[in-house]
């Protein structure tokens, strides 16, 4: 059974996570400062049918421009593989989830784990792609989350390290600006604006879906739902990462599962990868950066069996 929720966000919703005792002033002081408000995230949820919503579920953490509904299909494999919930979750500023300040992977971890105690989470597997797979990241590291409460990390096809983004998330900022103020009715329209930034058809396609849905009786011009100028202003932050190595570390069960033709895993940040996650499996896919969805069959195969045999 699938279930989707939308979620109001309150005003000003703290989590209530007790402070673990050795938690640093540095640490109180840095997230102080930044003023982290979790907000509530939308999210679909599948149950298996002895109805447990709570214990061992498997959250998933889409990437930069995802959202929920891109995990549709594989959340029902992974519910009828494990038979445990799956969670698949709209991260701030993505999909129907609140906008809010500040998109940084601390902000992202804080709902997150605020998201993890709204709804008595326990044992959680946290799987992560791309962006997502820096929020996992930074969830596993943070000194805010309990102990013994993630069992498993997955991480898709990204690493722990610091760098900027390439220039093509740039243009398609640009690209959704453009769309947004060309007043496009169709999206067909869309995608002709789009077309220069991006030539692979199912990219298009991808960034498309965070347009406003179009009803029988909508005439007005389409606008992207997610806030296109947070976001753009956020690019150089989303190419970082909170910690350096040696500064935090997770050692509970930990995959990577790269894609063979992607570039955001290598040698050069390997090591990075393992000074953080000392227990940590590298797998890799014949894919490019979209593992899951170039070979949706086999990454499934490769995230069950991690968490079947850990």
């Amino acid at each position: 059974m699938i279930l989707s929720r939308s979620m109001a966000l309150p005003g000003a919703c703290r989590s209530s996570f007790k402070s673990p005792l050795v938690r640093s002033f540095r640490i109180q002081t840095r997230l102080a400062s930044t003023a982290i408000s979790p907000v509530e995230l939308h999210f679909d949820k599948v149950v298996p049918p002895d109805g447990n919503e709570t214990d061992k579920p498997l959250v998933i953490l889409h990437g930069l421009f995802g959202m929920k509904r891109n995990w549709g299909s594989l959340s029902k494999a992974f519910v009828k593989d494990l038979g445990r919930p799956v969670y698949a979750l709209d991260l701030r500023n993505h999909g129907t989830s609140p906008h809010a300040k500040p998109h940084t992977y601390e902000a992202m971890a804080a709902d997150v784990l605020h998201f993890f105690q709204t709804h008595k989470l326990s044992n959680i597997s946290l799987l992560g792609h791309s962006m997502g797979g820096k929020v996992a990241m930074t969830v596993a590291l943070s000194p805010e989350l309990p102990s013994n409460l993630l069992s498993h990390l997955i991480v898709a096809d990204i690493a722990p390290s610091r760098g900027a983004l390439s220039d093509e998330f740039t243009g398609y900022i640009h690209a959704m600006q453009k769309i947004d103020s060309s007043n496009v009715k169709t999206r067909q329209e869309a995608d002709r604006l789009l077309k220069p930034y991006e030539q692979d058809p199912m990219t298009r396609a991808f960034l498309l879906l965070n347009l406003e849905h179009p009803t029988a009786h909508h005439h007005h011009p389409l606008k992207f739902r997610i806030p296109i100028g947070l976001l753009g202003e956020a690019i150089p932050e989303i190419g970082g990462f909170p910690w350096a190595p040696g500064e935090r570390m997770f050692e509970g069960p930990t995959l990577f599962i790269k894609g063979r033709k992607s570039k955001y895993i290598n040698r050069h940040n390997i090591d990075t990868a393992k000074a953080f996650f000392p227990k940590m499996v590298l797998e890799e896919l014949d894919a490019g950066h979209w593992v899951h969805s170039e070979r949706p069959n086999e990454f499934k195969a490769l995230v069950t069996n991690f968490i079947k045999s850990h």
